[in-house]
């Protein structure tokens, strides 16, 4: 058995970014250079080895996270590549979640872009130390120091750079390590190799000499153990690097780095980065959860029982669901029973493995603070936790957001109905944006999604991993419904057709609850007159109802308070009440009215200075309202907020306006009312109601 490696010696990384900021280059670059493979493989030749699915290569994009491991200097680097596609943002948010610290990647001519940002407060949200390395120094228009500013405006960072580039664009040749002091001529070494460290060159020294005060004052402000030694004039050079990585690990600042992952430059001094200055698993505060409503914490050891957390399941015809954990304490041992906390199981596990890509090192076990995955489990999900039966934690569950649009499905061949259902729960399964629904009124398939890329790239794996052939129709805005008002009222359910009889009796009010709560429910009955065991019973007749309101859309964000009721000794019964709660808020509903929801979403377009004008006019004919209209280098980024439905074919449109020169980004912000006028226009397409 390999032995396992000291925790102190461990780094989990993410990279993260913008889209074509170069990850899956950098990660490509990471892997040369440790020696992990032996050929630097081009994104765009679909070379990459974290761009495995025929779907990423065959783009040029990261669709899924992949997972790898490298060594570098001693120490076992967990990398997650994640994308930088908005349709796929659940792939960072749950790569975040695992990860202890983060690269965030910025292009040196496009710097902080939409999804940079987005990302940013992803990290910020789980308190993730970051390094920030500036990407491309040798395209034109490279802006190193604009990038900074950038950052300190945009992301409210605290940039402190640790190089400085020689040159720029067609003449950036190397870096100054202001640490060292020293310059590093890039294009002196071979490809790849370890390139020469010289003096700094004449005309550089002010520059660099006036750079370094500049990082020791940052690092001083940031950490007053080193502030009492900078002021005494006894700052060394390791206590430097040590109160370096405790602003990091506080994130108090964000160390920054350069070069061009394309041309392997900079990369070396990146990855030195990252083991001196990213928080190793032994680092990390205990992780904290609970069981049985008390809290619970888990330090960082083996020593410790387990408690791991599935983060991510990728469903794999041969062997079925492979499940990739987080372990935060104690051992994952192949063959060991563990305690499903969410569901109360205990579960044996299958085979363990290292992950590399698209290929699985078969382990016995996995320590505290390696990433890995599992088969054999029976059932588990994105975001559950696994842990030892003789000492229960449940760990945090993770969040995602809300798919935004539907697109009905159907086998071609109707002998590939169930091979068609079992496939798209197999997706489902594996991500946590994907949802499923059968249309009542037509019996199609309803798959909804983050936007027409996300669901593109469902319909296609359909195809290529699951042998189904299949008609989709076109995408759909997934609308909602929500009440208009409040109001109480009274339904009873009585059916009599010879023996045992059905009967139900509730008096409620429906009101409208806060965005994004969904069914709030609450039940004020006393005295038994409904008795509890059919309260489950009232909760899953209202989620049936709500399935479709009275304009044909699910109906979200409604408060439910069963105020009385009554029940029949003989009569009375589950299914009872179930019938009777889903017919009474479908009568309430209809009487109340809803308010139809549409979702919107921030676009933010980057298009040349003389296009503007005819970007913002079209925009407002799409109901777009105007938040920003910013300067960056020789482009100008139109900020807006636009209701999807207007959104379909953008794209095409866009590069009519700007003469293929534009591009732009889509982000899900909020759902809002449809504009009155539209209404029945929108109610039209949906399915008829049947209540």
């Amino acid at each position: 058995m390999e032995r396992r490696l000291a925790m102190s010696r461990i780094r989990n990384i993410g990279i993260a970014a913008h889209i074509d900021a170069g990850k899956t280059t950098l990660s490509e670059a990471m892997l040369f250079l440790s020696g992990r493979k032996h050929r630097f493989g081009a994104v765009d030749a679909g070379e990459a080895t974290l761009d495995w699915m025929p779907q990423e290569r065959e783009r040029g994009i990261t669709i899924t996270a992949a997972a790898t491991t490298l060594p570098w200097k001693g120490h076992a680097i967990n990398l997650i590549d994640t994308p930088g596609h908005v349709d796929f943002t659940a792939e960072v948010e749950r790569a975040l979640r695992v990860v202890d610290g983060m690269i965030a990647l910025f292009c040196a001519v496009g710097g902080v872009e939409a999804q940079s940002e987005a990302i940013w407060r992803q990290a910020e949200r789980y308190g993730v130390p970051r390094l920030a390395f500036v990407n491309k120094m040798d395209r034109v228009g490279a802006d190193f120091f604009g990038v900074l500013e950038e950052m300190r405006r945009d992301l409210g960072a605290n940039p402190v750079p640790l190089v400085l580039p020689i040159g720029a664009e067609d003449g950036f040749r190397g870096l100054i390590d202001l640490l060292t002091l020293e310059a590093i001529l890039l294009e002196e070494g071979e490809h790849g190799a370890e390139p020469p460290r010289l003096p700094i060159p004449a005309e550089l020294r002010r520059d660099a000499e006036a750079a370094r005060e500049r990082l020791l004052e940052a690092v001083a402000e940031a950490d007053d153990r080193f502030l009492e030694l900078f002021l005494a004039g006894e700052a060394s050079p390791e206590e430097l690097r040590a109160a370096l990585r405790r602003a990091t690990l506080a994130g108090k600042i964000v160390p920054v780095f350069a070069g061009s992952a394309a041309q392997l430059k900079g990369v070396r001094r990146l990855l030195d980065a990252v083991v001196e200055l990213l928080p190793s698993p032994a680092d990390l505060p205990a992780v904290r959860g609970t069981w049985a409503g008390q809290p619970v914490a888990r330090a960082p050891s083996p020593e410790e029982p387990l408690s791991a957390l599935i983060f991510k399941i990728q469903a794999d015809r041969h062997v079925g669901k492979v499940y990739f954990v987080r372990v935060y304490s104690g051992v994952l041992r192949s063959g060991a029973s563990v305690l499903h906390a969410g569901r109360g199981e205990v579960q044996r596990v299958g085979h363990l493995f290292r992950v590399h890509a698209d290929e699985r090192l078969p382990v016995e076990e996995l320590g505290a603070g390696e990433v890995g995955a599992l088969v054999g489990l029976e059932e588990a999900h994105t975001g559950d936790t696994l842990c030892d039966p003789a000492a229960p934690i449940l760990l945090e569950a993770m969040e995602f957001p809300a798919p935004v649009l539907d697109l009905a499905v159907s086998p071609a061949r109707r002998t590939d109905a169930d091979r068609l259902s079992r496939a798209l729960a197999a997706l489902a399964a594996e991500d946590p944006t994907l949802a499923l629904r059968a249309d009542p009124e037509t019996g199609e398939l309803v798959v909804s999604g983050m936007g027409e890329l996300h669901l593109e790239i469902v319909v296609d794996r359909l195809r290529r991993e699951f042998g189904v052939e299949v008609v989709a129709g076109a995408p759909q805005v997934a609308y909602r419904e929500t009440p208009l008002r409040a109001g109480e009222f009274e339904h009873k359910h009585v059916k009599q057709t010879g023996g045992r009889g059905q009967y139900a009796h509730l008096l409620f009010r429906v009101e409208p609850a806060a965005p994004g709560t969904g069914l709030e429910f609450e039940s004020r009955v006393v005295g038994g007159r409904v008795p509890k065991e059919y309260i489950p019973a009232v909760r899953k007749g209202l989620a049936e109802a709500m399935a479709q309101g009275p304009l044909g859309f699910p109906v979200v964000d409604l408060k439910f308070i069963l105020l009385d009721g009554s029940y029949h000794e003989v009569d009375s019964s589950e299914q009872a009440f179930r019938t009777c709660a889903a017919q009474a808020l479908r009568e309430a509903l209809a009487k109340l009215g809803t308010l139809l929801l549409e979702p919107v979403m921030r676009v933010e377009a980057a298009v040349p200075e003389a296009s503007v004008g005819a970007v913002v006019g079209d925009l407002a004919a799409r109901r777009g309202k105007l938040l920003a209209l910013e300067q960056k280098g020789s482009s100008a980024v139109v900020v807006a907020r636009v209701p999807l439905a207007e959104l379909f074919g953008y794209a095409t449109t866009l590069r009519s306006l700007t003469s293929g020169r534009g591009s732009f980004t889509l982000r899900f912000e909020r759902y809002e009312p449809v504009p009155e006028a539209l209404v029945p226009k929108v109610a039209k397409r949906a399915p008829v109601y049947s209540g």
